[in-house]
């Protein structure tokens, strides 16, 4: 059996090692460290909680032990995803180097930038930082990374999950081409594929495992769960999960809840408080300090349930969690594998519980795809599953919208569910409704009684609308012949008019 004391590594290196109570390397440091050490690029392939931090930092504080770094010009770069996974690799490796005289930065967002530079301008051997906050400072113009001799990519794909790729294809134009690299990820996506074929150089690669694969030292299962109805599911989901850590009892001493989305991490959290669950949340969205605050009491056991987002899910070395309850299936199928493996470290037992609603199955579908095994199918705590109303009982939510018309169908015609009783009277009341519509005619004037009004008004609008058939012109501008215009006398004509012509002659 290969130890560490076989791998060629430096004295001062191997005396931090052993105080750390760890005399075997895992399987990724024993093939990673060896082409490493021999300035080879290494491409290594492990799944989470596999010790790959040590892979790399032990063979690079090896190789750093000669040499001194210059201002602003740093020897060797770590990128890390979050700032979670920086600041843990920083932990490593002061505690590998802490009988060497090496030097590091850590460039991770939340803190402050006058600090940075103080320690950049007084040059470090190793650099550790996130892509955002190391190109920020490049584009200041306080690094130059001309004289980095050793890269190092830490979990590559979930730098490719988080839209990081065009930012390291930038930070890798600035380095020198005679650098060394090594890339490590839990799983291998095709991107990644592409960025080691263009900047490692014939690596020497190291897979222990099959890409995205799980530990088989994790129980696994997940709860098909179904709520009473849609606005219910939210607190009955709740109320699922802690039915489900009860369940667990004493052998659940400490749990990390992965959420998709910071809001539910937040509301999850208060819930269990709520309930008198010892729980604190941890996502993006929270300050540095009090990240970094929640997580150092999740370690020293002074907090037992930690709710998070997937920015705790890569990298994350806290060896004694106990279970993992995957709140929401993951939306990338790559992310159930680095969450579950939060459990299960070190050679250590693990738990790892998922509730899936209906809309969540098609992702359980991609996450048993990807592992090539399916889950097993755990008994709901909660009893079976509410019937789900179907057909006419459906709620209304859920019914397809009819379309509305203005002539409906007998068939369409709503049925009434009233009894046998009020259905005989239905009628009864449906007369009662025409004879108050009769009496209500009959109190309206009939039309001889009703005033009579002066016609000369409709003769005029008679006289209009004829005006109008005719082209709209009015009876004065009339073009056609018509013959002599008519004039009226009135009711008394004048006496002249009644004389005849004989009576005329004489008068």
């Amino acid at each position: 059996m290969t130890k560490f004391s076989d791998l060629n590594l430096d004295a001062k290196v191997l005396k931090a090692v052993n105080e750390t109570g760890y005399d075997t390397p895992t399987p990724i440091q024993a093939g990673a460290i060896a082409p490493a050490l021999e300035g080879r690029d290494v491409l290594g392939i492990a799944q989470t909680g596999t010790g790959k931090t040590a892979a790399f930092t032990l063979p690079m504080i090896t190789l750093l032990g000669r040499g001194r770094a210059r201002a602003r010009m740093p020897r060797s770069l770590i990128l890390a995803p979050t700032r979670e996974l920086a600041a843990q690799v920083a932990e490593n490796f002061d505690t590998y180097a802490k009988y060497t005289k090496l030097t590091k930065a850590l460039l991770i967002g939340g803190t402050s930038f006058k600090d940075q530079d103080k320690l950049i301008d007084k040059g470090v051997d190793v650099l550790i930082a996130t892509p955002g906050r190391l190109l920020d400072h490049l584009e200041r113009g306080k690094l130059i990374l001309t004289d980095v001799k050793i890269m190092v990519v830490d979990e590559a794909d979930r730098m490719l999950d988080m839209g990081f790729i065009p930012d390291i294809e930038e930070i890798f134009k600035r380095t020198p081409f005679t650098r060394q690299t090594l890339f490590f990820s839990a799983t291998m996506a095709p991107e990644i594929e592409r960025i080691t074929n263009t900047f490692l150089s014939n690596p020497a690669k190291i897979e222990v495992a099959r890409a995205a694969t799980t530990n088989v030292n994790i129980k696994q299962g997940v709860v098909m769960f179904r709520g009473s109805s849609k606005p219910k599911e939210p607190s009955e989901k709740r109320e699922l999960l802690r039915k489900l850590i009860d369940a667990e009892g004493e052998a659940c001493s400490n749990a990390i809840i992965f959420c998709n989305r910071k809001s539910d991490v937040d509301i999850v959290s208060k819930s269990l408080n709520k309930y008198g669950y010892q729980a604190a949340p941890i996502h993006g969205d929270l300050d540095q300090s009090h990240r970094t605050k929640t997580l150092d009491k999740f370690r020293d056991n002074e907090l037992r349930i930690l709710v998070a987002s997937d920015v705790a899910a890569r990298g994350l070395d806290i060896p004694a969690v106990t279970h993992v309850f995957n709140f929401d299936v993951p939306s990338h199928a790559e992310d159930y594998v680095h969450r579950i493996g939060r459990t299960g470290r070190a050679g250590r037992t693990g738990t790892a519980i998922m509730i899936c609603v209906p809309r969540d199955e098609k992702n359980l579908e991609d996450v048993e795809r990807l592992v090539k095994e399916t889950i097993p199918r755990l008994d709901s705590p909660m009893g079976k599953p509410a019937a789900q109303p179907t057909g006419d009982d459906a709620p209304s939510e859920d019914k397809p919208k009819r379309s509305r018309s203005r002539s409906r169908k007998k068939d369409d015609a709503p049925k009434s569910d009233a009894p046998a009783q009020d259905a005989e009277q239905a009628p009864k009341s449906d007369d009662r409704q025409k004879q108050d519509d009769n009496t209500k005619r009959e109190d309206k004037p009939k039309r001889d009684d009703r005033p009579k009004q002066d016609n000369k008004p409709k003769q005029d609008d008679n006289t209009k609308q004829q005006d109008r058939n005719r082209g709209g012109r009015g009876r004065g501008n009339d073009r056609r012949d018509n013959g002599p215009k008519v004039v009226g006398m009135g009711d008394e004509p004048p006496a002249f008019i009644a004389l005849s012509f004989a009576e005329r002659a004489k008068g």
